[in-house]
């Protein structure tokens, strides 16, 4: 495929259904105007050149979406929304008996598939990844990736941590500039000023703080959609049986994947500021008054659409 230096959009992971939070925090408000993170991070990548956003959610949420965010934003990018269904699963395998979440991020990423002919980001829409992440991602999109070449932005472990309990990311082990390995880690947590991580067997394990993380915000063409496929198909004879209701396909050990087995190469694209975002419900204080700084800072306008 050609890409012909079609613009570039944005992809944003909005389906999840929010279990730890215990609601619908894709849109909880943060901002001291009514912003959740998302409107931020929209915000953001127009800044950096982002013209179209592609925003995955569950159906039954678009008029939530519409009535916080959409109505927001359609006068400064084109909005489109595509739906993730627990039901969009390859012929020939059922939805287990008890089954209501969606099948992951991998899965999320699938929903494209038919929808999307550019270069694009992804990204979760309850994290914030600061203003200059969207502008490296925008100029690699412009000027550099392919369809062999992806690309990851990476964030150092200490700057990803919850104050209010573990957390998951995908630890990464980069050689020359590309990703060449990313392990899941579960249930990692902060520890005096370094952190630790419980591994299979219970026991705790200290992790270097400063490694290099997954935040699930990627560089990729739509060639990835047919990449993934045959993924999820493995995911779906094995993981499934083993953890029918809760079991998903995670992006980051599905990129694994198609680096070790596919010949994909990812670049990593170091961000220089910090992470941040509401995992538990105990994270938002923190979070709103961050935000709040950063436009007593100047960094963002009171109303961020008013002003565009």
């Amino acid at each position: 495929m050609s890409l012909d230096k079609r613009e570039p959009a944005l992809v944003i992971l909005a389906a999840g259904m929010g279990s730890r939070y215990g609601g619908l925090k894709q849109i909880d408000t943060v901002g001291n105007n009514g912003e959740s993170i998302i409107d931020f991070s929209i915000y953001d990548a127009i800044e950096a050149g982002f013209k179209k956003v592609y925003l995955i959610i569950q159906e039954k949420h678009e008029a939530a979406f519409d009535q916080e965010l959409g109505n927001k934003i359609r006068d400064h990018i084109q909005l489109e929304y595509v739906y993730q269904a627990l039901e969009d699963i390859p012929q020939g395998f059922e939805i287990p008996d008890g089954r209501e979440k969606p099948w992951g991020t991998t899965h999320a990423l699938l929903s494209l598939k038919g929808q999307i002919n550019e270069p694009f980001i992804i990204l979760n829409a309850d994290d914030y990844y600061g203003k200059q992440a969207f502008v490296k991602m925008y100029d690699y999109l412009l000027n550099d990736i392919t369809d062999s070449e992806f690309a990851l932005m990476g964030y150092q472990l200490h700057n990803t941590l919850s104050d209010s309990g573990s957390v998951t990311r995908g630890v990464c082990e980069v050689k020359d500039g590309f990703l060449h390995n990313i392990v899941e880690i579960l249930k990692i947590v902060k520890d005096n000023d370094g952190a630790k991580y419980e591994d299979k067997d219970g026991n705790w394990q200290t992790i270097d703080p400063k490694t290099l993380v997954s935040m699930n915000f990627w560089a990729f063409t739509p060639k990835v959609l047919e990449l993934l496929e045959d993924v999820f198909v493995d995911f779906l004879k094995s993981d499934v049986k083993d953890n029918p209701l809760k079991s998903e396909a995670l992006l980051p050990n599905d990129v694994d994947t198609l680096i070790k087995h596919k010949g994909v190469k990812v670049k990593v694209l170091e961000s220089e500021e910090s992470w941040f975002g509401v995992t538990y419900k105990e994270d938002k204080p923190k979070v709103v008054a961050k935000f709040e700084e950063m436009k007593n800072q100047g960094k963002y306008p009171f109303d961020l659409w008013e002003s565009k």
